[in-house]
């Protein structure tokens, strides 16, 4: 080390900036992989209501797991490898993405199903081009939270021979007893959260155009109406008859 504020332990074999994108890499695939898992999965316990509950429950037992235990049964399998970290994050991601896109999905009107049924759309068709689109928003909430919590989630993988990204920096500093590591990896996973929720906010907001957007002025009593904007549940149906 040369004393410069991003200059880390040759131990950890890469730079300040590697590690920040190997902390993304670790953190972000299992969140996509999560996703695509619960898309089908959701889409059963909406087309099978009694297989809601029991699907939630396995999940949220598996979220009860701690990432350590989890560690301790996959290394047997993959070894000390990067998807030691990311099974268990993309398992954590299921119990905030199976809710969200049932209960989004299950919001959607009966008389949006009933008019996207007469326009000769199947199930399948129906809940991709039209039940998702309108529950983006709260798919999207659920994505929020996913991601924010890999995130944070990646730095135990520290414990398992340096996959943690940016929890790497939290080991060394804690060994080298060098502060400014522990900070360097506080305050970096901090601002990638942030980010990344950033991010997925200005995702929702060009995604959703229908959503209010909070910041809107009273209308003067005297002043027309605007004119308004489609319904989510008219926009999807309209592009999925496109």
């Amino acid at each position: 080390m040369n004393g410069g504020i991003f200059d880390i332990p040759s131990d950890l074999q890469n730079t300040y900036w590697g590690l920040v994108g190997l902390h993304l890499r670790l953190a972000l695939i299992p969140v996509v992989a999560g996703l695509l898992v619960a898309l089908p999965i959701s889409q059963l316990c909406v087309m099978l209501r009694w297989l809601y509950p029991p699907v939630l429950w396995v999940t949220t037992i598996l979220y009860a797991i701690p990432s350590l235990a989890f560690f301790v049964v996959l290394i047997d399998y993959t070894g000390q490898t990067e998807l030691t970290v990311m099974i268990p994050l993309g398992v954590y991601s299921l119990v905030v993405f199976v809710p969200a896109i049932v209960d989004g999905v299950r919001s959607v009107p009966q008389e949006t199903l009933d008019a996207a049924t007469a326009m000769g759309l199947g199930p399948w068709r129906r809940y991709f081009q039209v039940q998702l689109p309108i529950a983006a928003p709260a798919i999207i909430a659920g994505l929020r939270v996913a991601t924010v919590s890999s995130i944070s989630l990646v730095s135990v993988g520290m414990l398992i021979g340096n996959q943690g990204g940016l929890g790497n920096l939290l080991n060394d500093g804690m060994i080298y007893h060098q502060p400014r590591l522990v900070w360097l990896s506080v305050i970096g996973t901090a601002v990638l959260a942030i980010l990344a929720d950033a991010f997925l906010v200005l995702v929702r907001i060009l995604v959703t155009p229908w959503m209010p957007r909070g910041n809107r002025k009273p209308r003067p009593v005297d002043e027309p109406e605007p004119e308004s904007r489609p319904e989510p549940a008219a926009a999807a149906l309209e592009d999925a008859v496109r």
